[in-house]
């Protein structure tokens, strides 16, 4: 007989938005995980992230919050998210400060995004990093290598050509459904190489 929890089950995401350029991409998730049937979305958001929200986009902190099911604080260590036992699909922070891969790197989990991490890497879960610098240093590529050995994702916000975008919001559409697919979420309008309706 299968046990009624696991019907119920929601998907969580867990977003983390650090203080980069390209908030707007971690506003877009979480608009396609509200209108994604059976997925959560669960927010943690720095302070870093709320000036660069402000300065970036036409959106308010508050407006971003209000996208996500639920919410937590920077500083609320005790939340949810910190412990393996809240099952979640994985975590996406995007985007990612160079700052934010450092303390992920080290394990340095000072703060609910970086324990977030920190509790996603060691529950082998996805974790995908929106990592965003330009040029990356050798101090930034060795952080980088070092998690991607560890097994996540790092997926820096590299503009493609071959879906002939003819909008800034083509590209945003293209590489947020790039983050997502890891998660086999589908985000519309996206276009696969090789697929019908496809560049090839």
């Amino acid at each position: 007989m299968q046990d009624s929890r696991e019907v119920n089950f929601q998907q969580r995401l867990v977003i983390g938005m650090s203080g980069a350029s390209g908030a707007i991409l971690g506003i877009e998730i979480l608009k396609i995980l509200r209108a994604a049937p059976g997925w959560e979305s669960h927010l943690v958001i720095s302070k870093g992230a709320e000036e660069t929200i402000r300065q970036e986009t036409p959106y308010h902190p508050d407006e971003v919050k209000a996208l996500a099911d639920a919410v937590y604080s920077i500083h609320d260590i005790g939340a949810a998210i910190a412990s393996g036992t809240f099952r979640t699909a994985g975590m996406v922070i995007v985007p990612c400060s160079m700052k934010t891969v450092a303390g992920v790197a080290c394990g340095y989990s000072d703060n609910l995004l970086l324990r977030a991490a920190d509790v996603t890497i060691k529950e082998r879960r996805t974790l995908v990093l929106v990592a965003r610098e330009c040029p990356l240093s050798p101090i930034h590529l060795r952080n980088l290598l070092a998690l991607a050995e560890l097994g996540a994702i790092i997926m820096p916000p590299m503009l493609t050509y071959y879906n002939h975008p003819t909008a800034i919001a083509d590209l945003e559409r293209h590489l947020v459904a790039k983050i997502l697919d890891p998660f086999r979420i589908e985000v519309s309008g996206f276009r696969r190489w090789g697929e019908p309706g496809s560049p090839s």
